[in-house]
């Protein structure tokens, strides 16, 4: 009985084991799944709002360049991290800036760039581009490694050769486009000095890099392997990656100008187009070892003018604006991550000789090579480049992230002197960015330099333009001399024959016609100010309606009388509204020149309907057009009632007249 009251006896409670799985969890932090595209949205946001904080004060943007405020931020943040973390935690990395940064950057210059102006300076843009960089290259490596043999660098640990130091005044002579473009559109030069500058930054920096891939070829195989052959493959090179890249770009502009003229009925993914396929042609040239700068670059010039004419005008807005919006977010990480990475100095190695060298030799070898070459070319130059002009462009040559990125893909192992190229690219870009960039301004207006006059030609200056170039190719073709105009000419012809008919979808073609697209825009204009004004004589036919009362006549009858005219053109404009006396009529005047101006009966009922390809067209476009329609067919209506008035009156008169010759004669008719 005891032993049953005290009932069964329990087992011993299991002890936890650490191994089980935990329950189920309500939150649960996962950073390392999303650290690296936060890190990117961070900075991103950042730099974002820094440049939101600059551009609050209107003074400080006028004296600072933007790039030089973003560079000191950068040195900021990155002593911050510095000074918590005990190390630098992000460094610009070359295969970021080459792969993700760049891109955006050169299709944005090429896209947008006035191709007008880019080949009619093409000549001096090449010679700049192709001839200066050999020229500073080579006249600033030797320059260096001269320093170097005399003994005066003050480390002697600096062991570097020839080649060495060529290297290195091969990406040194890098002038960046995008301090180059963040510089001199806030001092607003005039346009050919912006082109040429802008132009030869941009090339500059695909022959630079060709150039510095020739040079670190020669490093590694080493002085004592190279042979003449290494030296006829190596100028081989040098022009097959730069016409390579150039030929890359252009069929791929071939090719997204053909896509785009299929797209009219899935207009949602043309600008998908655009990027994707430019962006293809960067890395299928850097794929095969071809200049990917110049295959983007020439991509974005060609492709223009076609895909333009094919997609809509929604899509041209959406390329417009997202491409800008990549290309300053690129620029603005750019120069941030610039200042971040050069905190960290456990990859220096200062040499002051070296540092100071460099810096004496880009800006003396820069002048040098402009003023020869402008003396060469000023003999061929319709407008020669003044002296104002060399020191602009001498000024000028900004280094930045190109020459940072190329310094840091050098081998350590094969080229000794690294460290000290790395302090001294730093020094150079910091230099140029941020002194160049804060004395450039006061510089122009010192020298007054002609300044770019921002302005659209009005049709007028357009026409008298297009006159010129047919009567100078006309003049070349009389002359024998076959010119810049002869071979535009040539080429508009061609281009109007074939490619504009293989490129472009038909309608898009028929718009070419310049006088019917000032025509259409002018209407298209006179229709949105009927929208939005009520607009009384549009401007395009320069039709007067001929129900539409003067001004003097307006004052002294009734505004409720000529309401009720019948006419169909009668449309009363708010300007005479005031003179008339009575209230009430005011009124009246006001309300009917509201609904006559806004009101319209369409042609058909819109039906609504959803598609995930399709955008359906804004109510707004859509009443533009609708009222345009409205309007020319209201103007052909009075031409053809003028017109048959007098023709009416014509024929009676000559049936009046040939009555009255048959009265008068002697003899019955």
């Amino acid at each position: 009985g005891a032993a049953g009251s005290g009932g069964a006896m329990q087992p011993p409670a299991a002890s936890p084991d650490p191994a089980a799985p935990a329950g189920t969890e309500l939150l649960r932090w996962q950073w390392r799944e999303v650290q690296g595209p936060c890190l990117v949205a961070a900075w991103i946001l950042v730099a974002s709002l820094a440049k939101i904080v600059f551009h609050l004060s209107r003074k400080v943007t006028s004296i600072v360049p933007e790039s030089c405020l973003l560079i000191l931020l950068g040195l900021g943040l990155g002593g911050i991290v510095l000074a918590v973390a005990k190390k630098a935690e992000y460094q610009l990395e070359p295969n970021m800036f080459f792969l993700f940064l760049l891109p955006p950057i050169v299709l944005d210059s090429g896209y947008f760039m006035p191709s007008r102006l880019f080949f009619d300076n093409i000549g001096a843009i090449l010679t700049y581009a192709v001839v200066g960089t050999l020229w500073n290259s080579f006249t600033t490596g030797t320059a260096l490694w001269g320093l170097h043999q005399a003994g005066l660098m003050a480390d002697p640990g600096v062991e570097a050769g020839l080649m060495d130091f060529l290297l290195f005044g091969s990406l040194i002579s890098a002038v960046d486009p995008v301090a180059v473009l963040a510089v001199f559109e806030e001092v607003h030069v005039n346009e050919t000095l912006f082109i040429i500058v802008f132009g030869e930054s941009l090339l500059n920096d695909a022959v630079t890099v060709v150039l510095y891939k020739v040079f670190n070829s020669f490093v590694e195989l080493g002085p004592a392997h190279i042979r003449v052959t290494d030296y006829v493959k190596g100028v081989a090179s040098f022009f097959l990656v730069s016409l390579g890249g150039t030929a890359v770009g252009l069929l791929f502009a071939f090719l997204l100008a053909l896509i785009t003229r299929f797209t009219k009925r899935v207009r949602i993914i043309e600008p998908l187009f655009v990027f994707l396929l430019a962006y293809v042609a960067y890395l299928a040239a850097e794929m095969v070892s071809l200049s990917s700068i110049l295959a983007v670059t020439f991509c974005g010039i060609c492709c223009k003018k076609y895909v333009e004419a094919n997609i809509s005008q929604k899509s041209r807005t959406t390329v417009k604006y997202t491409m800008k919006t990549l290309a300053s977010s690129s620029e603005t990480i750019i120069f941030m991550f610039l200042g971040i990475s050069a905190v960290d100095t456990s990859k220096w190695a200062w040499d002051t000789a070296l540092v100071l060298g460099t810096l004496f030799f880009i800006l003396l070898f820069r002048a040098v090579g402009v003023v020869l070459q402008t003396c060469v070319l000023n003999r061929f130059r319709l407008i020669p480049l003044d002296r104002i002009d060399q020191v602009v462009m001498s000024y000028g040559g900004l280094r930045g992230a190109v020459a940072f990125a190329l310094v840091i893909l050098l081998d350590r192992a094969k080229v000794k002197a690294k460290d000290y190229f790395v302090a001294t690219t730093i020094v150079v870009v910091f230099f140029t960015v941020i002194v160049q960039g804060l004395t450039i301004k006061p510089l122009v207006k010192w020298l007054k330099v002609k300044r770019s006059d921002h302005h659209k030609p009005t049709l007028n200056e357009e026409l008298h333009e297009h006159a010129f170039d047919h009567i100078l190719a006309a003049v070349e073709d009389i002359v024998g001399h076959h010119g810049y105009h002869y071979w535009r000419d040539k080429w508009e012809q061609f281009d109007k024959k074939y490619l504009s008919q293989l490129l472009m979808r038909k309608s898009a073609y028929r718009l070419r016609d310049e006088i019917w697209d000032v025509y259409y825009k002018l209407n298209i204009r006179d229709a949105i100010s009927f929208v939005d004004q009520g607009g009384h004589v549009l401007s395009a036919a320069k039709l007067a309606l001929p129900s539409m009362p003067s001004r003097t006549s307006m004052s002294e009858s009734s505004v409720t009388n000529l309401l009720r005219e019948s006419g169909s053109g009668a449309c009363l404009d708010l300007q005479v509204i005031d003179t008339v006396r009575s209230r009430r009529d005011r009124e009246d005047a006001a309300m009917h020149h509201v609904l006559r101006g806004s009101l319209y009966k369409p042609r058909r009922r819109y039906k609504a309907s959803y598609s995930r390809h399709f955008i359906s067209p804004d109510k707004q476009e859509r009443q533009d057009k609708e009222i345009f329609r409205q309007n020319m067919k209201r103007r052909l209506e009075t031409f053809k009632s003028t017109k048959h008035n007098v023709c009416s009156s014509k024929s009676k008169a000559r049936l009046k007249e040939k009555g009255r010759k048959k009265a008068s004669l002697p003899w019955p008719s």
